[in-house]
């Protein structure tokens, strides 16, 4: 591991807006599920998850447009996670955390109904893996348990398949499908995605590729 590395890591560990749980802590209860906005955000704001955040550059991005909502980016990573942090920690952002954790463990850290919208930015495409990728009925469930009725889900992609795969799930499970487009950029819409982008969209967007966005939420329509 390079020295930068081992120094992101260690600086980490000071951040008290990033919550960092070892393997064996995943038995004892996370002393937030349930309570964000009382003993972390102090407000009632509406809880805003995105999932591999990478550096948290979109997390961040979003909480500074919106003021009046609480944002927490998931990542694995901690060294791109520490990027993420010192621009919360530089800029004194009061509206955004960040958890260190596998997606697979997403309903330890909060509980029934505690989440209104979550963000899924260029995931994993997982290609032959479908059962892995975050927007399969297995991952669907879970956020479904944490949301608050009706939450919305927000995916871009710059997987066409993915995108094929996320919109043949929502119909199967019988989602409220609100928006689609397989080429945002060119699609004209008004919706404010537009002017928030993540670092690999925009090595994606300089090599040509088209940006798929759909948004959708849990109101069944079956």
């Amino acid at each position: 591991m390079s020295k930068k590395k081992l120094i992101h890591f260690k600086e980490n560990l000071s951040f008290p807006f990033l919550f960092q749980c070892r393997y064996h802590e995943l038995n004892t209860p996370f002393p937030l599920q349930g309570c964000w906005n009382e003993k972390f955000f102090a407000n009632s704001n509406p809880i805003v998850l995105e999932l591999g955040c990478g550096k948290g550059e979109y997390t961040v991005g979003l909480a500074k447009a919106y003021p009046d909502k609480n944002f927490i980016g998931i990542d694995i990573k901690g060294a791109r996670l520490w990027r993420g942090c010192r621009t919360v920690k530089d800029e004194n952002l009061g509206n955004v955390a960040f958890i260190r954790s596998l997606i697979d463990y997403i309903e330890y850290f909060f509980s029934e109904g505690e989440v209104s919208e979550i963000w899924i930015t260029f995931p994993d495409p997982q290609p032959n893996k479908e059962r892995q990728r975050l927007t399969s009925t297995r991952f669907l469930e879970k956020f479904q348990r944490i949301m608050k009725p009706g939450g919305v889900i927000y995916l871009k992609t710059d997987s066409a398949e993915y995108y094929d795969f996320t919109l043949r799930t929502i119909s199967e499970n019988g989602f409220l499908l609100g928006y689609k487009t397989d080429d945002l950029y060119h699609s004209g819409t008004k919706e404010d995605v537009v002017n928030y982008q993540t670092y690999y969209e925009n090595r994606w967007l300089g090599m040509g590729k088209k940006i798929c966005y759909l948004r959708f939420s849990f109101m069944n329509t079956k």
